[in-house]
């Protein structure tokens, strides 16, 4: 099984996410929409990381299940955390100044979306696109 860490720290690291997503998409034989969909997440998911977060790190493994193969990524920080969940999954809405798009948008772009935060502790997401 293959593992890496990206910093997610700045903006190229964003860039670097993405490219890092697309490669592991492609090694696992996902479909051109299938790359697509995780990269989208995964630049959504570490402009979060970056700016509610403070930064953290993109965790990544390439897993099997099933005789298929995938990616699992997961955005970790110590930021502040998210306070309400419920609302923080809910469309439209935002703490900052952005679309309010960017948790749920990604939830719907993956096979699986998971997300554990805790109220300044940090806010772990993990996603998983399978082929």
């Amino acid at each position: 099984m293959s593992t890496g860490t990206q910093p997610i720290r700045s903006e190229q690291d964003i860039v670097l996410a993405r490219q890092a997503a697309r490669k592991l998409a492609q090694q696992c034989g996902l479909r051109l929409v299938s790359q697509t969909k995780l990269v989208t997440a995964v630049s959504e998911l570490a402009r979060n990381t970056l700016v509610y977060g403070g930064g953290g790190d993109m965790q990544w493994e390439i897993v099997e299940k099933d005789l298929r193969k995938g990616v699992r990524i997961s955005f970790v920080d110590q930021g502040p955390g998210i306070a309400d969940m419920k609302l923080a999954m809910t469309d439209g809405w935002t703490s900052g100044g952005g679309l309010g798009l960017g948790l749920t948008g990604a939830k719907r772009l993956v096979n699986e979306f998971e997300i554990d935060s805790q109220p300044d502790v940090g806010t772990r997401v993990t996603i998983s696109q399978w082929s």
